[in-house]
């Protein structure tokens, strides 16, 4: 009888270890990442509706949100949908558009002109001028502009309330690859 049990210990020691490891890697990739779908076209033409991408619940541990930077966010009329957006104007900045150019009014009295061409294709056909962002708010815009529901609407996104960046498309496989991030100064 005790010729049998001492098989049987090591086996049930490996399913235990693999098990615990399993268990590890799937509380790990909850906190650390999570999937979404673009429910819209307002991303359009670099996100498209019915897009599965992976969201990096981590990116801003360890540092703050970057203009350029796609973000997701709860719908702030529906908090149990999430929204894609392109982070446009920073805390204490003003964001206006004229002509289809984005201008960006800093505090110090300086005024960045955004070159969006690399992701825009279709600027905005209205223009905007906004109010001064509050602390640890952001202004984002869709990048179909003349088709999102963003920023321009009167509300911002609360630092707290951004549930990571966008990292990398899965679905559909034409379009897998790492989602475009661009850097603004």
């Amino acid at each position: 009888m005790e010729e049998k049990r001492t098989w049987f210990k090591p086996i049930l020691r490996e399913v235990l270890i693999t098990l615990a490891i399993a268990i590890v890697i799937f509380i790990l990739l909850q906190v650390t990442i999570q999937s979404s779908i673009v429910l819209y076209s307002s991303m359009e033409p670099n996100l498209h509706e019915g897009q599965r991408i992976i969201i990096s619940k981590t990116a801003y541990w360890f540092g703050e949100p970057k203009r350029g930077d796609i973000i997701v966010f709860p719908n702030p009329n529906n908090p149990d949908e999430e929204y894609i957006k392109r982070i446009i104007g920073m805390p204490d900045e003003r964001v206006e558009i004229i002509g289809g150019v984005v201008y960006i009014r800093q505090v110090n009295g300086n005024t960045l002109v955004l070159d969006e061409s690399e992701y825009i294709e279709d600027p905005a056909n209205d223009d905007y001028s906004g109010n001064t962002i509050l602390e640890n708010e952001y202004f984002v815009l869709g990048d179909n502009r003349n088709n999102s529901f963003d920023s321009r609407r009167g509300w911002t996104v609360p630092r707290d309330e951004i549930v990571g960046k966008a990292w990398l498309s899965i679905w559909p496989l034409s379009d897998w690859g790492w989602v475009a991030n661009y850097s603004f100064p």
